[in-house]
């Protein structure tokens, strides 16, 4: 049983027994609510059936309650909600480029990102393993790209607004929905030369959006508005008192900084160039505990870390507009605006990776370059999931159910680009071949050494830095393909 089952029991019972004017307040365990009103919504509206297999689940005070039946129950409802997600998944395969033909079936694009997505490892131990209703979150991510691919704008433009008022972490890709929905709905002509016709500007469009946005921001915060309760709702939704990194370090910048903090603080105490009575105890015994305290380097505030998301987020958003591409461009721009957010974000979940791995995938089968990128990061991120699935019996799940995927990723994508360049080169290759030792020594040779009692962290530490190298490099490659690609007139145009 994962933290994040006690934090859905809890949010079951909150939801079913207070009124809407507590739910936000409640804080009889320290999981308090700290999703937005949608998602509350859903959780009360689970309630109603979970009453009927354990009604003692939903009771406050029953902290770390776990009956058969509400293992039952909360494992079902992730799997019955898959379903969007499933719907979904086909929309999107409907979108996929079909020019390049297969006789086989295995190897069509569309097959491949289906099981891509579908069977995504990433998804499958954070929702079914772990425990989080991440499926149908994703789900109408998915859907509303798919839709977007479909030119039914509107539709895609209500699905992410909602997704908003279910999960505030899907902010961080909305300036790719945004600039998209402006450049390709709201300007409804394009120049000869691909430049903007600034004539064709349609007013009623930006009038129709504005409108969707409204209504469900009403529709979800309004009552909390009616309250007075919209800074409490928003007290808990943005916590900043929780650390610059989450328990376990998030294989990202601020990894790298932290472990170069530490490696100047070890550098400086032989050297006798730092006080030991004056080096903060957390910044040497853990990096796992949420209040970090750099000792060398500047500590990092969550101003410095929004300004930081806010400038890395700006050049792809600059070539959605200036480059444009259609929905190719458009999911260029959200898997850098997800990526950037996990580089430079503030109190980032290990687990927010997905947010780029899955929109990825769609790009991973139309082609090759964009295929070598997931490979890199779809396996790097998965990867450094594994510290969430820390007990033996887990072990060799993890381990089987992640070569399964991994296997079929690079087998799958090698076929669908066989007349193409290899996939990757011989140096990320020797990268992600480096990772079975890194598992084996993190896994099996640590805990027999004596380090294990003075310093539990390593493992962690090592994981997280060194996927943090794989992430960054992605970011950057995929950066840097994005910034220097050529446009014919003909993609312009279009």
């Amino acid at each position: 049983y994962s933290t994040d089952f006690e934090v859905h029991r809890n949010w079951l019972a909150i939801t079913h027994n207070l009124p809407l004017s507590q739910w936000y307040y409640e804080a009889t365990s320290e999981w308090t609510l700290d999703y937005p009103p949608f998602f509350a919504w859903f959780e009360c509206a689970l309630s109603h059936v979970a009453k009927y297999f354990d009604s003692k689940m939903l009771v406050i005070e029953n902290l770390n309650y776990t009956s058969h039946a509400t293992v039952f129950f909360q494992r079902f409802s992730v799997i019955f909600t898959d379903i969007l997600f499933i719907y979904a998944v086909r929309e999107c395969c409907r979108c996929v480029n079909g020019k390049r033909a297969a006789k086989d079936v295995l190897e069509k694009p569309a097959f491949v990102l289906a099981v891509l997505l579908l069977w995504n490892f990433g998804l499958l131990i954070v929702d079914h393993i772990h425990f989080q209703y991440n499926g149908f979150l994703f789900g109408l991510m998915l859907l509303s790209i798919a839709r977007l691919c479909q030119k039914r704008y509107l539709e895609g433009a209500l699905l992410f607004a909602i997704l908003l008022h279910f999960k505030h972490i899907y902010v961080y890709v909305a300036p790719a929905y945004g600039i998209y929905l402006l450049r390709s709905y709201c300007f409804t002509a394009n120049n000869a030369d691909g430049s903007l016709k600034w004539r064709s500007f349609s007013l009623l469009h930006v009038t129709l959006l504005g409108l969707i946005v409204c209504l469900v921001s009403a529709l979800s915060l309004g009552p909390f508005i009616v309250l007075g309760q919209l800074p409490q709702v928003l007290s808990r939704l943005f916590p900043f008192k929780r650390g610059l990194c989450h328990a376990y370090w998030a294989p990202n910048f601020w990894a790298l900084y932290n472990a170069m903090d530490k490696a100047l603080t070890i550098i400086g105490l032989k050297c006798n160039l730092l006080d030991p009575t004056k080096i903060p105890k957390a910044s040497m015994t853990g990096g796992l505990v949420q209040e970090f305290q750099h000792t060398v380097l500047p500590s990092v505030t969550p101003l410095a870390t929004l300004i930081c998301t806010f400038i890395s987020i700006l050049p792809s958003v600059f070539c959605l507009w200036f480059k444009p591409q259609g929905p190719r461009g458009f999911l260029q721009c959200l898997v850098l605006c997800a990526l950037s957010s996990f580089m430079f974000g503030w109190h980032v979940h290990e687990k927010a990776i997905l947010l780029a791995i899955l929109p990825l995938s769609l790009l991973a089968v139309q082609r090759a370059k964009d295929a070598g990128i997931y490979l890199i990061l779809t396996t790097t991120g998965h990867f450094s999931l594994f510290p969430l699935l820390f007990t033996s019996p887990e072990l060799p799940i993890k381990i089987l159910l992640m070569l399964l995927f991994t296997v079929y990723s690079f087998s799958s994508l090698k076929s669908l680009f066989r007349r193409e360049r290899p996939l990757l080169n011989w140096l990320e290759t020797i990268y992600l071949v480096l990772l079975v030792p890194l598992e084996i020594f993190c896994e099996i040779l640590f805990p027999l050494t004596p380090w294990k009692q003075h310093f539990p962290f390593i493992p962690l530490l090592l994981t997280s830095v060194y996927c943090a190298l794989g992430v960054t490099y992605t970011w950057l490659k995929l950066y840097f393909s994005v910034l220097t690609e050529r446009i014919s007139v003909r993609q312009k145009a279009e």
